[in-house]
């Protein structure tokens, strides 16, 4: 009997070790082989990490290194892209682990892939410890779930109800703007880091118009989430080593703390504003009503999930835009000066902007666009073949996961022209030359369900900053951009302020 036990044992271990040879030897090898037959190279596949080192070595060498101030930013934030593709052309085969990744910038592409409605393109899989950030709620599912989620949330963010929000989301960016003026000692000049007054902006207006709640009573909620960004980013960018999660490390021990935490804290915002009188329809209110035992229903650790994706990506990505709009803005004085006489003309006496006058800001809505084909919130875009497809006159294998270097396209000199990085707001008065030559909200169906809020949002907070102060660029700004889980300053925006004489 302990003969046969053994011999099973040892039965056992010799076939996970020819899948992990097939996986890390064989399979790697018959993709490359069959890529190359179709002209398409790459860097060298390495054992066990594939490329995942050199590109984690790029990126720290590249953030070591400020730049001048030039929108000229792909070698920082997506340096293996510019290395890569400057030796093995626009689109090439790198390796993640033994995971097989596809490059390509291609519009026609990647319009093929986000457009896609046969099902053969579906979303990348999180690596277990980084999808406690964002893989369990809308970001993250898949197939039906993703289906009722998302139907939710595009309830939620109507432009109607969005519209209906701005009286809180001028409420909160007036009582910030009191506060910096309130900082600066009485000074009619002063030096502000935007970008880390404006995340506690987003996060107040996120928490008021989502969540029924404020800043205050989300303030350790974002804290944590923080937390949780960092350590989610370490191990996104790590070869997840599988039962990796299970170790009782320091690592994983603070990240199921955090996690324990950041889900308890929602838990009691849920219970305190879910079915708030306040505002009926705001995001928490729509995800607790449709929470319940029905299959169709979420449950109430589905609306965690969902609150925790809200929390982050809302704050994260509003905050940013508009730090790159004000630096850009400092350092272009000419439309400073055009964004402000239209926001003065269109609010007439110095009115705060309404859901009325919105779409009369047509100089500020340019701005924004160009911000953001500059600095787009995120750099690169993830899918995957879920099947074997054809792509571009390309034979596709099942599995194969797509890269699409949203950066890389947005300063693309062959689709915007030689000005490709340089700030000119004109080039959106004209017609978008490619469905996919633009895309900070990705496209197709899983198009960001926040976009109508995060536009509203940052056209009303930069009009009401652009009627309050000029401003410039301060001496200890320093230029580098650099990706977390979205684009930032590494080091800060720092900011000089005047305030603008009302009278």
């Amino acid at each position: 009997m302990h003969i046969i036990l053994v011999a099973i044992l040892l039965l056992l271990i010799l076939i996970h070790l020819v899948k992990l040879i097939y996986a890390s030897i064989v399979l790697p090898w018959k993709i490359r082989k069959h890529f190359r037959k179709q002209g398409i190279n790459g860097p060298p596949y390495r054992l066990i990490y594939g490329n995942s080192e050199e590109i984690k070595q790029l990126l720290k060498e590249a953030e070591l290194k400020p730049i001048p101030f030039s929108h000229n930013i792909l070698h920082r934030v997506s340096p293996h892209y510019y290395k890569w593709s400057a030796i093995y052309g626009k689109t090439f085969l790198f390796w993640f682990g033994s995971k097989p990744r596809l490059i390509f910038s291609d519009p026609d592409m990647i319009k093929e892939v986000m457009m896609n409605p046969s099902g053969l393109v579906i979303k990348d899989a999180f690596n277990p410890l980084s999808k406690l950030l964002l893989g369990q709620g809308l970001v993250g599912l898949e197939g039906d779930k993703w289906s009722v989620h998302r139907k939710i949330a595009n309830q939620a963010f109507t432009m109607e109800r969005v519209k209906a929000w701005v009286p809180k989301i001028v409420a909160s960016t007036l009582k910030e703007l009191k506060k910096w003026e309130a900082e600066s000692g009485g000074k009619d000049e002063f030096e502000i880091d935007v970008h880390k007054e404006l995340h506690k902006l987003s996060a107040d207006i996120i928490s008021r118009t989502a969540f029924g709640s404020s800043f205050e009573e989300g303030k350790r909620i974002f804290e944590l989430q923080d937390q949780q960004a960092v350590l989610a980013l370490q191990a996104k960018r790590n070869v997840y080593i599988p039962g990796l999660r299970f170790l009782p490390t320091n690592q994983n021990r603070r990240l199921q703390k955090v996690e324990k935490e950041i889900r308890d804290s929602v838990r009691v915002l849920i219970q305190k504003n879910g079915k708030s009188k306040e505002n009926p329809e705001n995001l928490l209110t729509l995800l607790t009503q449709a929470s319940g035992d029905n299959q169709e229903g979420l449950s109430v650790e589905e609306v965690i999930d969902e609150c925790k994706t809200f929390y982050f990506a809302g704050k994260e990505t509003t905050a940013n835009v508009l730090s790159w709009a004000l630096l850009l803005l400092a350092v272009h004085p000419e439309w400073q000066a055009r964004a402000r006489e239209e926001v003065l003309r269109v609010c007439k006496n110095n009115q705060p902007p309404n859901s009325e006058n919105l779409t009369e800001f047509k100089i500020v809505t340019l701005i924004l666009q160009e911000t953001m084909r500059l600095y787009p919130p995120a750099v690169m875009l993830f899918r995957q073949a879920s099947k074997n497809m054809k792509l571009g006159g390309l034979d596709i294998p099942a599995n194969i996961e797509f890269n699409l270097p949203i950066v890389a396209v947005h300063h693309d000199t062959e689709i915007w022209g030689k000005d490709a990085n340089e700030f000119n707001p004109m080039r959106f008065s004209e017609p978008r030359k490619h469905l996919a030559a633009y895309f900070p909200f990705g496209l197709g169906p899983r198009i960001c369900v926040g976009q109508n809020l995060a536009m509203v949002e940052t056209k009303v907070i930069l009009a009401m900053i652009l009627q309050q102060f000029s401003f410039a660029i301060s001496p200890s700004y320093v230029h580098s951009p650099i990706i977390d889980w979205t684009l930032e300053p590494q080091y800060g925006a720092q900011i000089i302020f005047t305030k603008i004489n009302s009278s």
